[in-house]
C-alpha cells in the first residue's frame, strides 16, 4: 500500500509545497494537488517537480471541461518530463456549479468527456497523431473554422509513453466507467466499510470489459491521521468538509455528495445537514455529520486502533492509503504510518 497526501494551499501555494520536501523524506508517496477554482493545478506541480526527487506528483483533480484534451495531454507529457517520469493524471468531471460558474461551461455528457479525453490522451503519449470522432472532433471537421486543421502529433516525445490517468468518480456509472478504462479511481468521503454495497457491482461491471494491458485498478483513499489516546477531537476537523460538501457543494436535487451520502444510509442526516447549509447554518450543519462516518473514513485513536482502521481501508481495496496528519510534526506521522502500510 503506498502512501499519500493531498497538498492543502488554502493560502499560499509555496509556503504548502514547502512541506512537501520533508514529507517525501519520511517516506511519501504521491502528493495530490486539487485544482476546484483557486490556483491552477500544473503550475505548482512543476514547481514540486523541481523540488523533489522520488514522489510522485499527482493532479488531483483536473476538470474535462476547462482544458481540451490536447491540453491535457500537453500538461501530462510536460509534467511527466519535468519530473522524471512522476507524474500521476487525476481526472474528473468536477460539478456544475465550478464548471458553469467559474469557467462558463455547460456542463454536459461528463461520462463520455472523461472517457474520451483519457483516449486521447493515451493517444497522445503514444505520438500517434490526434484522430477521433466523438464528443472531441479531431481535427475539426472543414465545415466547421477555417477547415485548416490537420492531424497533428505531440511535437516532443514523451518521457513515458503511458501516464497513469486516474478518475475522480461517485456515481454508478461513473464508477463502472473508471473500473473499466482508467488506471486508477479517485473516490471521496470514502466509508470502507460500507464501499462494497455502494460500489461493488458497479466497479464489478467496469471491471469484467476492462483491457488485461490496464493491469488492476489502483485506489486511493483516507483521511485525517492523528495517533494517540486523546485525539479524538481531530474528527471535528473534517466536520466542516463533510458539511460543505454534503450540504453545500450542489443545489438541492443536485448534489452528488449528498446522495452519497443518503447511498450509505444517512437520508435523514443528509437532508438536515442540506437544509441547515443552505440556510446560512454551517456550525449546525457541521454538527450533524454521523460520528460513525467520521471515525470510518478516517484514521484517528490509539495506534492500534489506526492499524486496525488501515486494515478496514486495505480491505475496501485501496491501494493508496491518503493521510492528512492532525499533528505538530506531520512528517513524524507520515513515517509512522509509512512503517504500517509497508
Amino acid at each position: 500500500m503506498k502512501l499519500s497526501m493531498t497538498l492543502v494551499y488554502a493560502g499560499n501555494p509555496r509556503e504548502s509545497a514547502e512541506q512537501v520536501v520533508g514529507l517525501e523524506k519520511a517516506g511519501l508517496d504521491t502528493i495530490w494537488v486539487a485544482e476546484p477554482y483557486g490556483f491552477d493545478a500544473p503550475t505548482l506541480m512543476g514547481y514540486l517537480a523541481a523540488r523533489t526527487e522520488t514522489v510522485e506528483i499527482g493532479a488531483g483533480i483536473l476538470n474535462v471541461y476547462s482544458r481540451t484534451p490536447g491540453a491535457l495531454l500537453q500538461t501530462a507529457a510536460g509534467l511527466d518530463n519535468v519530473s522524471g517520469g512522476r507524474a500521476v493524471i487525476g481526472l474528473g468531471a468536477s460539478g456544475p456549479q465550478v464548471i458553469e460558474g467559474f469557467h462558463g461551461v455547460p456542463y454536459d455528457r461528463p461520462l463520455g468527456r472523461t472517457r474520451e479525453a483519457i483516449e486521447i490522451i493515451r493517444m497522445g503519449l503514444r505520438r500517434e497523431p490526434l484522430v477521433h470522432d466523438g464528443i472531441f472532433t479531431l481535427p475539426l471537421p472543414a465545415d466547421q473554422g477555417l477547415g485548416l486543421g490537420k492531424p497533428l502529433k505531440l511535437l516532443n516525445r514523451p518521457e513515458r509513453p503511458v501516464v497513469p490517468l486516474w478518475v475522480a468518480a461517485l456515481g454508478e456509472r461513473n464508477v463502472a466507467m473508471t473500473a473499466e478504462v482508467a488506471d486508477g479511481w479517485l473516490p471521496f468521503l470514502f466509508f470502507p466499510e460500507k464501499a462494497h454495497t455502494v460500489w461493488g457491482d458497479a466497479l464489478a461491471r467496469g471491471a469484467a470489459k476492462r483491457s488485461p494491458e490496464l493491469g488492476p485498478l489502483e485506489i486511493s483513499a483516507g483521511g485525517v491521521v492523528a495517533i494517540g489516546e486523546d485525539v479524538k477531537g481531530a474528527l471535528d476537523l473534517m466536520r466542516p468538509m463533510y458539511a460543505l460538501y454534503v450540504g453545500g457543494m450542489g443545489a438541492r436535487g443536485k448534489n452528488f455528495y449528498n446522495q452519497l451520502a443518503c447511498e450509505y444510509g444517512y437520508e435523514k442526516e443528509a437532508a438536515e445537514i442540506q437544509d441547515l447549509y443552505l440556510a446560512g447554518k454551517k456550525r449546525e450543519a457541521e454538527a450533524k455529520v454521523p460520528l460513525e462516518w467520521l471515525e470510518a473514513g478516517n484514521l484517528v485513536g490509539p495506534a492500534s486502533y489506526v492499524q486496525e482502521r488501515i486494515a478496514a481501508f486495505r480491505e475496501a481495496g485501496v491501494t493508496n492509503l491518503q493521510v492528512m496528519p492532525a499533528t505538530e510534526d506531520p512528517a513524524a506521522t507520515v513515517a509512522q504510518v509509512k512503517e504500517w502500510v509497508s
